[in-house]
């Protein structure tokens, strides 16, 4: 596979040298907007920088966004825009995702604009089929190869260093009055990174669901795992919500801690958040 792959590359750049002039054309006329945080990672990981036409609202924000440092460089559409506040950047492709509200979706396309709808993102698998849609559009194929190749290293050495090792058995509270079960990107992180999320194999939760408050205080729960920019400020505010403030696990401080946009990355990033949390939960394992 991996010789497969490396010929179909060596093709794919002598068929490029062979009309280098035109693409390079091709390329330097693509303008994009992108409208979502997690279409803005993609954008950023592929795109050369007059490529990018504006970014989502959020780009910048770093609770949400794992490239708000990088995203400060460019325009970012309002939060409010409407199909003539997305245009009035000159796009040739508007990124959506299929959350996007639909009515504008389609004033965008009425409008002549091409649109790139993301509708598949739970898994590391969906996050490389995204990169590899946008490349093509981007004129970045090899880019979007080298991305992925990198993160199936990284997780190649992650799974090594995990091998053999008791997933802890873990919960990630919110004061949003639901947690993560199965088919989420919180589970999706428990499995690269050595842990077990309970909301899933005992709650039986699917999606984010209300968790089952009386049922959570008999979970044997030995890590929390938390999201901001202070343990201990994140742990004082669960002492004080129940049912949280009755664990153990909590009482007695037993948490990690992650960045908050590592919770619901729906991109290739995510593989960030999976060391970071097999770090936290397995320091054994790591120098």
């Amino acid at each position: 596979m991996r010789l497969v792959r490396l010929i179909a590359l060596a093709c794919f750049a002598l068929a490029g040298g062979a009309a280098g002039p035109a693409r390079a054309d091709v390329v330097r006329a693509v303008r994009v907007v992108s409208q979502t945080v997690g279409s803005d990672e993609l954008l950023l990981a592929l795109a050369e920088p007059a490529q990018v036409a504006a970014l989502s609202h959020i780009a910048d924000a770093p609770e949400f966004s794992a490239v708000a440092a990088q995203a400060r460089a460019f325009p970012r559409i309002d939060k409010t825009a409407d199909a003539e506040g997305i245009i009035r950047y000159g796009p040739t492709l508007v990124l959506f995702a299929d959350y996007s509200r639909a009515e504008l979706v389609e004033q965008v396309r009425r409008a002549g604009v091409k649109v790139l709808i993301f509708d598949r993102y739970k898994t590391l698998e969906d996050a490389y089929a995204n990169l590899r849609r946008l490349a093509v559009e981007l004129g970045a194929e090899a880019r979007a190869e080298a991305v992925i190749a990198d993160c199936e290293a990284r997780v190649r050495t992650l799974r090594e260093r995990l091998h053999g090792v008791r997933p802890v058995r873990v919960i990630a509270p919110s004061t949003y009055g639901v947690i993560p079960g199965s088919e989420t990107t919180f589970q999706d992180l428990c499995d690269y990174a050595g842990a077990e999320n309970l909301g899933a194999t005992l709650g039986r939760l699917r999606g984010h669901e209300a968790p089952p408050n009386e049922q959570m205080l008999t979970w044997p729960v030995e890590r929390v795992v938390l999201a901001g920019g202070s343990l201990e400020e994140q742990l004082a505010l669960y002492r004080r919500v129940p049912p949280y403030s009755l664990m153990a696990a909590v009482r007695e401080g037993r948490a990690v801690l992650i960045e908050p946009w590592q919770l619901s990355c729906v991109t290739h990033l995510r593989v960030n958040a999976y060391e970071r949390l097999a770090r936290a939960l397995h320091p054994e394992v790591f120098p």
